[in-house]
């Protein structure tokens, strides 16, 4: 039993879902018997129509008012929870993708209506009892009344309540909940041992901190847990999504023989992995929002450790001086290969030297096309004075015919164009080279320019160091192109200091070539 505050919101849970329901789709009980069974046929099927028509309060779009469908990653762990009734999954989704609604909820009542049902009794486990028991109180509340799945498939209502931890629907299929932790030795109904596990979101930012917490929690899952399915075996399945390296999420994941879903909010091309519903414009108001860390954290399964390398009390803030008076001026440029909005991110730094001092005067990282890139380029040379001179210099396998039409036709249009550097130099391991930096900003040999404190640029930029870590999957544009600037003042490279060369677009193309 549960009871206080908790019992009371979920109760209030509990009767909203019931309102709702009463409220919402309704049935045409006058429908030939004919119709009726086709459809019966179909949802047992297709999952994304079984979705759409009996859950429909969960699938429409608050802002829009618009039915939301499945994502193809919905459907397809339903085909795959439905086709294999012994199997080990976890599903590490992105945060706000519906992974507890269709594991949950969903999927199990579809395999519920089943012609021959293909559930008898699942065990939910939650991070607390009160966690679990909330689930389990949204699959009663279908049950008892949503009126379509009741009207298709008979009456649910059967005896217990998830006041009580458990009920049984009318047609025998017990649903248990559980805390991690909690002894499940002996949990069964009748002559059924479980054969639908569920563990949903396990875990929490305050266990994955202590090492020996995951270690014994990992444990009793594989062994406790796990032990509850009888020799014929069952689903086991867990959801969340991987906010820490220490977890049991990411334990049982590296258990062989686990069948592992990873959906990030944004897939491989960059592009939406539920577009219907995560648009680019709310996946980017959420990450301008959370910033780079935690964004990848939740929505991108990518959990990183700020300050691994490079520590958030190392940046120090300085007054810039006036540029013509540092000794020499960088801007590097780090852009990614593809030239779209969704790629990696593109990343020019303008650091200055004064003495053994390297100052971040400016900073430009953002996602966006090549095009974008070119005229932050100019606009940045345009806006020094006379006086200050800067360096401008890529890396030199980037410089390929593409990016040489785009700086060509930004300088058509400027009537100039900008000259534009190699850095040829054969360059080391990428985590060596930004790593070797790390003493430098240790020393307080670096410092970023007051001025661009609140840039968001520049806030994008520091996130980037503070999560740079070895083998973390993290854009590092930013580190890198830092690293490409520090390596030239460091070097006291020097070239022509006299005013900038300017040549025409035909010179560029001829001699291409030779200078890239």
């Amino acid at each position: 039993m549960i009871g206080g505050a908790t019992f009371k919101d979920i109760q209030r849970r509990y009767n909203a879902g019931r309102d709702r329901l009463l409220k919402g789709a309704t049935i045409d009980t006058s429908e030939p018997e004919k119709e009726r069974y086709a459809r019966i046929e179909r949802v047992r099927k297709d999952y994304a129509f079984f979705v759409e028509y009996y859950f429909s309060h969960y699938c429409t779009d608050k802002d829009t008012g618009k039915l939301v469908p499945s994502a193809p990653f919905h459907i397809k762990a339903a085909n795959m929870l439905k086709k294999n009734g012994n199997i080990k999954a976890v599903f590490q989704w992105a945060r706000g993708h519906a992974k507890s609604t269709h594991i949950d909820l969903m999927i199990p009542l579809w395999l519920k209506c089943q012609e021959k049902k293909d559930i008898n009794v699942m065990a939910l486990v939650g991070k607390s009892y009160e966690n679990a028991v909330k689930l389990i109180s949204d699959i009663q509340v279908e049950l008892e009344w949503n009126q379509r799945y009741i009207y298709d498939f008979g009456e649910q209502k059967g005896t217990g309540s998830w006041m009580e931890g458990k009920f049984v629907s009318a047609d025998g299929v017990a649903f248990y909940a559980l805390g991690r932790g909690q002894s499940p030795r002996g949990l069964r109904y009748k002559d059924k041992r479980p054969d639908y596990i569920i563990l949903d979101d396990l875990d929490d930012d305050e266990l994955c901190r202590n090492k020996d917490r995951v270690r014994h929690l990992t444990e009793w899952v594989r062994t406790a847990l796990f032990g509850c399915f009888g020799a014929e075996g069952g689903r086991f399945v867990m959801v969340g999504n991987l906010i820490s390296r220490n977890s049991v999420l990411e334990n049982i994941s590296n258990t062989k023989g686990v069948t592992v879903s990873r959906v990030n909010a944004l897939d491989e091309k960059g592009n939406p992995s539920w577009g219907a519903y995560w648009t680019r414009e709310r996946i980017e108001r959420q990450r301008e929002f959370m910033g780079y860390r935690a964004f990848e954290r939740e929505y991108m399964n990518n959990p990183l450790v700020e300050g691994a390398v490079f520590k958030n009390d190392w940046i120090r803030w300085i007054k810039p001086l006036p540029l013509h008076k540092y000794e020499q001026i960088v801007a590097y440029c780090d852009p990614s290969f593809k030239n779209t909005a969704n790629s990696d991110f593109k990343a020019i730094s303008v650091w200055g030297r004064y003495g053994t001092s390297l100052h971040k005067l400016s900073a430009f990282v953002r996602r966006c096309s090549i095009s974008e890139m070119v005229r932050h380029f100019y606009d940045l040379h345009e806006s020094f004075p006379e006086n200050a001179l800067c360096d401008y210099y890529i890396e030199a396998n980037f410089l390929q015919d593409l990016l040489l039409d785009e700086f060509a036709t930004e300088g058509d249009a400027r009537g100039y164009q900008l000259p534009i550097r190699a850095d040829r130099r054969s360059k080391p391991d990428k985590f060596q080279r930004i790593e070797a930096t790390s003493p430098l900003y240790e020393r307080g040999v670096i410092g970023y320019s007051e001025k661009l404190k609140q840039y968001p640029d520049m806030l994008t930029a520091i996130e980037q160091l503070l999560a740079f870590e070895k083998g973390a999957k993290v854009n590092d544009d930013s580190p890198d192109a830092d690293e490409g600037a520090i390596f030239i003042l460091q070097q006291g490279a020097r070239t022509d200091r006299g005013n900038p060369s300017f040549v025409s677009r035909q010179t560029i193309i001829k001699n291409s070539k030779n200078r890239f």
